[in-house]
Formats: C-alpha cells, sequence, structure tokens
C-alpha cells in the first residue's frame, strides 16, 4: 500500500510518501479501507519528537490517528461490524495511523460513520469530539444550566466543545479572534469574546467548567473566572492542584482515549443535525506537509482533512 511514513523526527520535510506493507488484522482487529484522515497538532507533536516518552514508535511509522473508511477485511471474532461498513475512529496512537490506505482498528475503537457526513468531514471528528466529550461530560460532569468557558471557540476542539455544551443545556462563553466571532454565534455561544479587544475575565464570571486549550497565560488567569466546586480540565498542560485546593476548585488534565461506544454516540448527534463539523480545508494525502504547517501555525478555523481515496475509487498519490 501508499502511506506517509516518518524514518526520524523533524520538521514537514521528514514525511515521505512511499511503499508501506499492508497490515494483516488479527484477532479482534478490522482491517480499514482509508478514505480520508483528520490532521491534529498531536500529529506535528509526534512528529517533531515531542511524544516521544508517552508514545514510543518504531521507525518508519505511520502518522494521523483520526479517519473515516470502508470495512475490508474482518479479524477473528470481530462481530459489531460486516464487510463494506462505513465506519470512523480514534484509533490507538502508539499503533501506525491513518496516513494510508489501510489501517488496522481494534473493534472496540470503531463506530459506523455518521450518515450525513461524506469521509472527509467524518475524518475531523473523532480525535477533536472525543476530546470535547470526555473533557465535558466524563471528567467535568457537565449538568444543564451550568455556564462553560471554552477557550479558543472556534478551533479544532473548541468548536465541537460549544456545540456539545449547547446540547447539554449549559449556558457557553468562548474566546476568539475578532475574525471567527461570526463562527462562535453560529456555533450558539450564548456570550463570544474577543480576546484582541476583551479580557474573558471581565465578560465571563461564576463559570462552573473552564476548557483550557490554550495553557500558560491563558490557564493562569482562568482560575479567577471558577466559582467555588468549578472545575478547569486543561487539554495542553497540567494545571496546578495545589491552586486549585486553595480556591476549592478540582483540576484535571485530559488527553483523549479511543472510545467505539462514544463515537457511536456522537454519530447520532450528528444524524440528528445538532453537531457539525466544522472543516478549514480538504487536501489531498500527498500535500500532508502543508496540512502539518497549517496546523502547526495554529490558527486554523475548525479542521484539516486529508483526501485518502477519491469517489471514484483512484488512491490520491504523487510525492509533494
Amino acid at each position: 500500500m501508499k502511506a506517509i511514513r516518518i524514518h526520524n523526527y523533524g520538521g514537514p520535510e521528514v514525511l515521505k510518501y512511499e511503499d508501506a506493507p499492508r497490515p494483516e488484522p488479527q484477532a479482534g482487529e478490522v482491517l480499514v479501507r482509508v478514505h480520508a484522515a483528520g490532521v491534529n497538532p498531536i500529529d506535528w507533536k509526534v512528529r517533531e519528537g515531542y511524544m516521544k516518552d508517552f508514545w514510543p514508535h518504531k521507525f518508519p511509522f505511520i502518522l494521523g490517528w483520526d479517519l473515516s473508511g470502508v470495512v475490508e477485511e474482518l479479524g477473528r471474532g470481530v462481530s459489531r461490524f460486516k464487510i463494506s461498513d462505513e465506519v470512523y475512529s480514534l484509533p490507538d496512537p502508539t499503533r501506525n495511523g491513518a496516513y494510508a490506505d489501510y489501517i488496522v482498528v481494534r473493534e472496540s475503537e470503531l463506530a459506523l460513520k455518521p450518515k450525513p457526513l461524506h469521509h472527509p468531514r467524518a475524518a475531523a471528528v473523532p480525535l477533536a469530539a472525543l476530546t470535547a466529550w470526555q473533557s465535558l461530560f466524563d471528567t467535568a460532569q457537565l449538568q444543564p444550566g451550568q455556564r462553560v468557558l471554552i477557550h479558543a471557540g472556534s478551533g479544532g476542539v473548541g468548536h465541537f466543545a460549544v456545540q456539545l455544551a449547547k446540547w447539554k443545556g449549559a449556558y457557553v462563553f468562548a474566546t476568539a479572534s475578532t475574525k471567527n466571532q461570526d463562527l462562535l454565534r453560529k456555533l450558539g455561544v450564548d456570550e463570544p469574546i474577543d480576546y484582541t479587544q476583551q479580557r474573558f475575565e471581565d465578560i465571563a464570571r461564576k463559570i462552573d467548567i473552564v476548557l483550557d486549550t490554550l495553557g500558560d497565560e491563558t490557564q493562569e488567569r482562568s482560575w479567577s473566572v471558577l466559582k467555588k466546586g468549578g472545575v478547569l480540565v486543561s487539554l495542553v498542560q497540567p494545571p496546578s492542584e495545589e491552586k486549585a485546593k486553595k480556591l476549592g476548585v478540582r483540576a484535571a488534565l485530559l488527553g483523549a482515549q479511543p472510545n467505539g461506544a462514544q463515537l457511536a454516540e456522537i454519530a447520532k448527534i450528528i444524524d440528528s443535525g445538532k453537531l457539525t463539523p466544522v472543516i478549514n480545508r480538504i487536501l489531498p494525502l500527498s500535500e500532508a506537509r502543508r496540512a502539518h504547517e497549517l496546523s502547526q501555525s495554529g490558527h486554523t478555523q475548525g479542521k484539516i482533512a486529508l483526501r485518502v481515496k477519491n469517489g471514484d475509487g483512484t488512491l490520491k498519490g504523487k510525492q509533494s
């Protein structure tokens, strides 16, 4: 098969479009023909070597842990899926990823793709939507009527978090730059905050849950908006347990875990029209380098996806 692999850590230039062995599904696993792969900040962080102590990979390996495709082959004992099912997944990030024609995924990490979405849009959902779901619902235990502050509400995770919080019945504050204020309103934000002109702590008060997607100074300033018993969930750096205790709040660091059952729930919400991915752009697999450069700039609205397979059945190739 064809895949984008890396043979060493480094910049976007280490991404190589080349032949790679097609994986074989073992017991409890499914071989998926990848139609599209989502691009996330974690991809370039792995590429640059930031995650090597957490997720050891053997070179060469394939990046990309967000995918949508079609079931090609079933391993022994797989019962929830059949060949030709359209599926999507956040697979185990310690294994080879989805910048490839095929990927092997555990049955428990897989769900049927949301019906309204074509593959590139569906591939943009799993990692970011699961991160939002697990932050708001599993960790923060969001209840209807609570007040939530979402930093970078127009970003990859942020735009899913806004919609899921609204779906659950929360009152939502979210930050974004001037050009993304309209998107925040469209997503259903109750009080959009333009961080270039306003200080969020002047507007968001008595907050039950802060979703910190930025860290550093933003995280530090966020403590002051939380009410007693509130929770700060960070996706980027460990919040101070000491500070949380002193203020009478909870703090947590979260990294999304693969979860096919939750993806099935998310698909139902998408099918009902209450959740939709915002796509920044869709590029062919051969332009993975460009996708990484865009992701690394940190200023993309919504998500970037790579098209691995065309609707007419041909594969996207050619070295960029």
